[in-house]
Order: C-alpha cells, then structure tokens, then sequence
C-alpha cells in the first residue's frame, strides 16, 4: 500500500503542475514530511489521508490503489 501511495501522490503532484512544498502547505504539514510520503518512507495518518484525496479531488480507494 505504502509504495502505490507514494506513486499516485508523485503522479497527480507533477500531473497538476505542484511542487512538493505547495502541497505539504495546501494540506497544513512540512514539506518534509509530505517528501517521506511521496517516496514511501512513511504512511499519513487517515485524517490526512482523507484531505489528500480531498485535495487533489480523488478518493481515498484511488491513492491506495484499490481502485483505478
């Protein structure tokens, strides 16, 4: 689960345009953490899950690969 999440973050980031740092403050953390996600290193916690899907107006299901 961890590395699809990193992959889809990397993906819908880039496909948008977002730097790493604009998406760790649309969100409300440190571009740092946002970094451990994007590359697998560690998982967000659900709440945070949840406004990632929000945020990039996908589901939770699609960032964890669950669904296409």
């Amino acid at each position: 689960m961890k590395i699809f999440l990193a992959k889809r973050l990397k993906e819908l980031r880039t496909e948008r345009g977002l730097t790493q740092r604009e998406v760790a403050e649309a969100l409300g953390i440190h571009s740092v953490t946002y970094l451990h996600y994007e590359k697998g290193e560690h998982e967000p916690p659900l709440a945070l899950l949840a406004d990632m899907a929000k945020f990039y107006g996908e589901t939770v299901d699609y960032l964890l690969g669950i669904e296409d």
